[in-house]
């Protein structure tokens, strides 16, 4: 133990993205001593180059697409062009804002914040430019980065990450996203609203491949609409750069040529070099292994966030930090349920949903004891008003709780609170037809799908 009181806590947090900061802001709420361990800005990833700067240039992206098609509406507007700088002040006005009021949040809570890169070198000690913060807990948190693939070299200018795409000055004359993912579709959309041509490239036979069938399909005959090419069912085999940009060769033979390539294929975990192996946390493939209370193998050592396997969203990531310091005050959590956690993206049109898809509840309940209703957005109102096609998907089991929600369509995303409450909560489609749904609002979707699901249907053929 090191002998200096200063240096000694109750909860030693390694990494401030959002599940690190969420871990410290609730464990000093519930009166615990805290050191936060951050080498760059706290906010991590998802404040600074990750969910709130993309959703900014989606926001934009919107409002370009907007001005473009006023006239379905009968308003007159003409899109002049894109201003990169523009947007960019816009985008990062945002974070910074949003930044502020997070580091001010912290300071508040009087949570003790160590600026350096820090490394795990005992199980109850993380040292940070020679000083060593022993915690009674210790609280894994470093973290992701944009992963590529092996003969890929990313040099920030022809061949990007999504890093580097988020402070582009310009808008590609052309792109190929190299991952038909989230962070894929989301920059491909983007990029196609801003007047690029793009294409993507995606190894598996879908494009949100981790989404509901339908749901996939759905969004790949929109984005087909809105003249974004993709290319699914193809690996990719080589890049090389050329006089104005990047030539891309998937297997078969084929070669693709644009501006500039964007590798979107994942993130992974933050991990080398931080002392973890040493000090006998058991991981694999790099991820830190840790049970439903995020515990470590190692007494008093948790992991939260993107270092954990399963779903790399800041929410999980929040989430955990919050019954971690809630787990280390005595206080008892209720497990989260990774099923449980919503899942949005956010191009145009939007996906979201939550539980399992249709496929994975087939495969744990049996193909007989699985129901499913697709309410079409044809029959919303709001979503007529908004010229929007998608719908809302509900997944139960034969008699029993819907298991999951699946939706498409322009904002969506805003729908998966209730979503999320009816699948956590274990509702059934009658438990929730009787509830009233403001009209005309799309949220009224959700509850005409229940009403046909519970044999009741409104607006819809029976």
């Amino acid at each position: 133990m090191a002998d200096n009181a200063e240096n000694n806590f109750d909860v030693v947090i390694l990494g401030a993205g959002s599940g690190g900061y969420a871990c410290a802001l609730r464990a000093a709420q519930l009166g615990l001593s805290v050191a936060l361990v951050e080498k760059d800005k706290i906010g991590g990833t998802c404040l600074h180059i990750g969910c709130i700067p993309t959703k900014a240039l989606l926001h934009a992206a919107e409002v370009a697409d907007s001005a473009r098609e006023s006239e379905q509406f009968g308003v007159n507007a003409t899109l002049e062009s894109i201003d990169m700088g523009g947007v960019n002040k816009y985008k990062d006005g945002v974070v910074s804002r949003l930044y502020k009021g997070l580091t001010g949040l912290v300071k508040n809570r009087g949570i003790t914040v160590v600026e350096g890169e820090g490394r795990l070198v005992a199980p109850d000690t993380v040292a940070v430019d020679g000083r060593r913060l022993v915690g009674r807990s210790v609280v894994l948190a470093s973290g992701s980065y944009s992963k590529t693939l092996p003969g890929i070299e990313i040099d920030g200018e022809r061949v990007l990450t999504s890093d580097h795409a988020l402070s582009l000055d310009r808008v590609p004359k052309s792109a190929i996203v190299l991952g038909g993912g989230v962070i894929g579709c989301e920059f491909a959309s983007v990029w196609k609203s801003f007047g690029a041509d793009v294409t993507i490239v995606e190894a598996l036979p879908h494009l949100v491949p981790a989404e509901d069938e339908a749901v996939s399909k759905t969004l790949e005959r929109a984005f087909r609409k809105r003249k974004i090419g993709f290319k699914v069912g193809t690996p990719f085999k080589s890049v090389e750069r050329t006089e104005d940009g990047v030539r891309v060769t998937v297997e078969g033979g084929e070669t693709i040529e644009a501006e500039i390539l964007l590798v979107a294929v994942g993130r992974g975990p933050r991990t080398d070099g931080l002392g973890y192996d040493e000090q006998g946390i058991a991981m694999e493939r790099g991820f830190v292994l840790a049970d439903e209370r995020c515990r470590t193998n190692l007494e008093n050592v948790y992991a939260v966030g993107d270092i954990v396997p399963g779903l790399q969203l800041a929410h999980r990531g929040f989430q955990q930090g919050v019954f971690v310091a809630e787990q280390i005050a005595g206080l008892d959590p209720t497990p989260i349920d990774e099923a449980g956690i919503p899942r949005v993206t956010y191009c145009d049109p939007e996906v979201a949903s939550v539980g399992l898809n249709e496929s994975v509840a087939k495969e744990r309940y049996g193909d007989d004891q699985v129901e499913s209703l697709t309410y079409d957005l044809g029959g919303n109102g709001k979503s007529q008003i908004l010229k929007t096609q998608g719908f809302v998907k509900l997944v139960r089991r034969k008699d029993g709780p819907v298991v999951g929600v699946h939706m498409v369509g322009a904002r969506v995303g805003e729908l998966i609170g209730e979503a999320q409450l009816i699948y956590n909560w274990e509702g059934y489609a009658e438990d929730v037809a009787p509830l009233v749904h403001a009209h005309p609002t799309q949220n009224e979707a959700l509850g005409e799908a229940h009403l046909a699901l519970a044999g009741k249907p409104l607006h819809a053929h029976s």
